[in-house]
């Protein structure tokens, strides 16, 4: 079983950075791959970024390519999302997820953070 905590969400200017964490309980969480989704109003949830385990393998999605980094600290069991250059159609609540397969549907889900960016 894994619990996680989104925080870090806030309200920033258009071209500002925001840092997301994913804090999670559990020692087996670096075993975990995990993404970050988003949700905006009526908007469908939307993939974000992921990463894999050893965090040797990210993905993201193409809107947030070159902008957004995801990175993990497996030793503090917790997976970061950097946020640069951010801009209004980003504005959304923000959850990370965990799973333990490399593939297919999250298991655990943390339970949002929102991000308003103002234009």
């Amino acid at each position: 079983q894994v619990q996680l905590e989104d925080s870090g969400g806030g309200l920033v200017q258009a071209g500002g950075s925001l840092r997301l964490s994913c804090a999670a309980s559990g020692r087996t969480f670096s075993s975990y791959r995990v993404g970050w989704f988003r949700h905006a109003p009526g908007k469908q949830r939307e993939f974000v970024a992921s990463i894999l385990p050893s965090g040797s393998l990210t993905g993201y999605a193409d809107s947030v390519k070159g902008r957004f980094t995801i990175s993990r600290e497996n030793a503090k069991n917790t997976v970061y999302l950097q946020m640069n250059s951010l801009k209004p159609e980003d504005t959304a609540v923000y959850y990370c997820a965990a799973a333990i397969n490399s593939y297919g549907k999250y298991d655990y889900w943390g339970q949002g953070t929102q991000v308003t960016v103002s234009s």
